[in-house]
């Protein structure tokens, strides 16, 4: 099957183009490996929202969960091995990109959000994923919290690869940065191998607008609208580039170490004002990932345009940010606002999810 034109370019521009959606009907029915085929499809990302509209939208779940309820095992349990194995099964429908592409071909899966706050059962519950789904071109999501930037580093430096998610500022991106770099260092340390160890960072932008954008409206500032979130994330990438240029990276890769790209996350647009495709045109840059909601790729697929590449928007982003600031818009209230937000959105779909498998259990007992 031939590839999408415009897809395929994003992909030769640097930008990995991935899935953030997952079910067990788009891996039976091969939708997940047509979007492959046809739309260069080359990573999955998953959260607790996703998960929870697969399982309670499907009856494909109906014998896993009438062998559980049999087994009478608990509603935890229960969550772990259905999400597990479907993370599985596409871990193994991508393992042929990840051969090809050793930081491709990657399916994430989160830990338990309600955990964010705790560092040791984080780094506890990432291990015990790790070994759960046992695949090598697994991620671990972990969100980064102040005390998920330790849970990072300690899973890092125990050979697992993590998707770091819910990164909103500048600061706490730098920071997490940091925390891979150290726990590959600690790898070192202990005498362990780099080999097969990956991380993205996953930088949210849509849901910035949304935040900044009611701020914005309230302080009669309209005329800065739709800027923020890019601004945002095209510093981001400048900081990546400084970070992964560093003679502490440097160090790093000599030892085989692969650099954390960063992952574009939230980059369906939420206000239909915007263009529908503008958190992709406009965040071109090599070693980049872009995960993508399917409506929001095929939309760039069918009419998607390259936008001025990142590495040429510091000097406006900065602009951009300043002129926000200077419009009486608190940042660091607006990012400590949607690290809470994300963390108990994925906290309630997370419990939307417990129950929704706990009443499935039921059921089928």
């Amino acid at each position: 099957m031939a590839q999408n034109e415009k897809l395929a370019e994003l992909s030769q521009a640097g930008v990995a183009v991935w899935l953030d959606d997952l079910s067990r009907d788009r891996i039976r029915s091969g939708n997940l490996q047509s979007l492959v085929d046809e739309h260069s499809v080359v990573g999955v990302t998953t959260n607790p929202t996703i998960f929870a509209a697969a399982i309670s939208g499907s009856d494909s779940y109906d014998d896993q969960l009438h062998a559980l309820a049999v087994r009478k095992v608990s509603v935890e349990e229960a969550l772990r091995t259905i999400t597990a194995a479907d993370v599985r099964d596409a871990c193994d429908l991508l393992a042929p990109v990840a051969q090809r592409q050793p930081g491709d071909g990657r399916v994430s899966l989160e830990v338990a959000p309600g955990l964010a706050h705790d560092t040791d059962a984080t780094a506890a519950e990432a291990a015990h994923l790790w070994w759960l789904v046992d695949r090598p071109n697994l991620f671990i999501k972990i969100p980064a919290t102040e005390a998920g930037l330790s849970a990072i580093t300690t899973s890092i430096a125990r050979g697992i690869s993590v998707n770091v998610t819910l990164i909103f500022s500048l600061e706490r991106y730098r920071a997490v940065m940091d925390a891979y770099l150290s726990g590959l260092e600690q790898r070192v340390a202990d005498g362990g191998s780099l080999e097969g160890i990956a991380s993205v960072a996953s930088f949210f932008v849509s849901r910035v607008d949304s935040e900044i954008d009611k701020r914005l409206e309230k302080a009669g500032a309209d005329q800065l609208k739709g800027k923020a979130a890019l601004a945002n994330a095209q510093l981001a990438y400048q900081a990546y580039e400084e970070v992964f240029s560093s003679d502490r990276w440097q160090a790093l890769e000599a030892k085989g170490a692969r650099p954390q790209r960063p992952l574009w996350a939230s980059t369906g647009v939420k206000d239909p004002a915007y263009p529908d495709t503008l958190y992709v045109s406009e965040l071109i840059a090599p070693g980049t990932v872009n995960t993508m909601p399917e409506k929001t790729m095929k939309a760039y697929a069918d009419h998607g345009a390259a936008g001025t590449p990142v590495q040429q928007t510091y000097e406006d982003a900065a602009s951009v940010m300043k002129a926000v600031a200077d419009a009486g818009v608190d940042l660091d209230d607006v990012f400590r606002v949607l690290e809470d937000e994300g963390v108990q959105k994925f906290v309630d779909s997370w419990d939307e999810l417990t129950a929704s498998v706990k009443s499935e259990l039921e059921d089928k007992a």
